[in-house]
């Protein structure tokens, strides 16, 4: 499987906004709908990567965890459907029934939102805080499929306390490792810019 690391957008970028389809109840959810009151977790994720599905079940564990401290979290799946059928909206859905999201599931059918948050793998993690000013972008934790790391959520848990409580977030945040987002032709030559500048 080919692998990415997040491509580790500057920390107080400010969160661009969006509205997309919630692929459980196709409601239309905007940024501003979905921000918590103490911050905002966005997830670009898809059904079939094995980097996700390693940590799908921690992943909805911690979002109730810090959704109690007013840090809400969205997932979002950008992947091409035609070449990837796997990621079909409806197979969103199901996936977040099966696991209970208690979060929106949604689709970027253009990928023009995770071009805009220079989204490279699933997962890709990026934490905002109240103002909507990116804080933490990064790695769960060290758990990778097959390496034996347990799955804590770390990392991510870590930079949402601190957000929580105030506190200074760490500097040398260490990049999320995944599967490629999955770009329509149109789109392939993105990341590779981004790495160039």
């Amino acid at each position: 499987m080919a692998r990415n690391e997040s491509f580790m957008l500057p920390l107080n970028t400010k969160a661009h906004d969006f509205s997309l389809p919630n692929t459980v109840d196709q409601s239309i959810i905007s940024l501003d709908q979905v921000k918590g009151v103490s911050g905002t977790l966005i997830i670009f994720m898809c059904n079939h990567c094995p980097y996700v599905l390693h940590l799908i079940d921690k992943m909805v564990e911690i979002s109730r965890e810090i959704k109690e401290s007013g840090i809400n979290t969205v997932a979002i799946s950008s992947n091409d459907v035609e070449n990837y059928p796997d990621d079909r909206p409806e197979l969103m859905k199901k996936l977040a029934l099966e696991k209970s999201f208690n979060f929106p599931y949604l689709y970027d059918q253009t990928q023009e939102v995770a071009l805009a948050y220079k989204a490279t793998c699933t997962p890709d993690f990026y934490l905002f805080d109240y103002d909507l000013k990116l804080v933490y972008r990064g790695r769960f934790d060290n758990a990778r499929p097959k390496n034996n790391n347990p799955i804590t959520g770390h990392d991510l848990s870590e930079a949402c306390q601190k957000l929580s409580n105030g506190l200074p977030q760490e500097i040398n945040q260490i990049p999320s490792l995944g599967c490629g987002i999955k770009w329509k032709d149109g789109n392939n030559h993105k990341p590779k810019e981004w790495f160039s500048n």
